[in-house]
């Protein structure tokens, strides 16, 4: 089943119901979607740049907050936001065939600064983010240059423990294709 939303002309969000794990009022999932729809123009404009080679990242200077994120999948980038301003970008790899990461809305359920999954040999996920009851989550780790995770979202080291300190529990993510 899949539900879309469109408020005031903004384009047509659809998300799978299953997905759908925030309580956040439509408005601000309305407000996420409108932030992502240009995010490499807003790059462009932020940091003077529309690309990023893989396994870098972009942070404004100063940041100390980011009150939501914008993954596109087919990207392999992820945006971040302080109000309605893009304040960082870096790449990503998110789930290979068969572990696909999927779209929807989520938001920050977890946070630790050390852990190990309990599904995949120990294996570690620094600065983890849980965005999903079964455990899917933003962390440091391998970037490749292509989805290759059991369904996280892998971030360079330091982009990382940026942005782990940068966001709180309940901070907004976005997955699109």
């Amino acid at each position: 089943m899949v539900q879309g939303l469109s408020l005031l002309g903004a384009p047509a969000l659809a998300i799978p119901a299953q997905a759908q794990t925030t309580d956040e009022p439509v408005v601000a999932v309305v407000r996420l979607a409108e932030a992502a729809d240009d995010p490499r123009a807003a790059m462009s404009e932020a940091f003077g740049q529309d690309t990023l080679e893989n396994g870098k990242f972009l942070w404004t200077d100063g940041t100390t907050e980011v009150d939501r994120l914008a993954l596109r999948l087919t990207e392999q980038l992820i945006y971040a936001y302080d109000d309605d301003r893009l304040v960082a970008v870096s790449t990503v790899s998110t789930g290979r065939a068969g572990h696909e990461t999927l779209p929807g809305s989520f938001k920050v359920l977890a946070k630790y600064r050390r852990y190990f999954s309990k599904k995949y040999d120990n294996a570690p996920m620094p600065y983890m983010q849980q965005i999903t009851s079964y455990g899917v989550a933003l962390h440091a780790g391998r970037l490749p240059g292509y989805p290759a995770s059991h369904g996280c979202i892998r971030l360079p080291d330091e982009f990382a423990a940026k942005l782990f300190e940068a966001t709180k529990i309940g901070t907004p993510v976005l997955i699109t294709k």
